[in-house]
């Protein structure tokens, strides 16, 4: 089985967090909503790999300001790819608080939507199990 480390920004501007909606067609979550994030590549640093997925999913035009790491957790998941494949991968997840200046977001193929959501509307979106642990554990559900 694959091990994979994934950063996983969740992301406050003003008050709400970013919830993005996966593909329906892809993913550990198809079509739930959930945190952003991805795994780390070979030479990259914990904030770097943060910063480049943050880049890739959301666009060059969201602003993150700070960053503090929060806490980390594991599981084992199953992952769909585009083509229908499938993959088990054992997954370590590095959590961070986030501040955004700005909610300038272009997200990738990977989601179909994105929403700023106060913490006391979180409970009416599908999230995906690791995402409603995540919020479980920041005592938001």
């Amino acid at each position: 089985m694959r091990q994979r480390i994934i950063v996983c920004p969740i992301i406050e501007n003003n008050g709400e967090y970013l919830l993005c909606q996966m593909a329906a067609d892809r993913g550990v979550f198809p079509g739930q909503w959930a945190l952003s994030g991805g795994g780390t590549e070979p030479g990259e640093t914990i904030e770097e790999a943060l910063r480049r997925e943050i880049r890739e999913e959301l666009g060059e035009a969201l602003n993150i300001t700070h960053i503090t790491p929060w806490t980390f957790r594991d599981d084992v998941r199953v992952k769909t790819y585009a083509d229908g494949s499938q993959e088990e991968i054992y997954m370590v997840y590095l959590m961070f608080d986030c501040i955004s200046s700005n909610r300038e977001v272009t997200f990738n193929e990977e989601f179909q939507a994105i929403a700023w959501v106060k913490p006391e509307a979180l409970g009416n979106y599908d999230l995906n199990v690791a995402t409603r642990q995540t919020f479980r554990d920041k005592g938001w559900l």
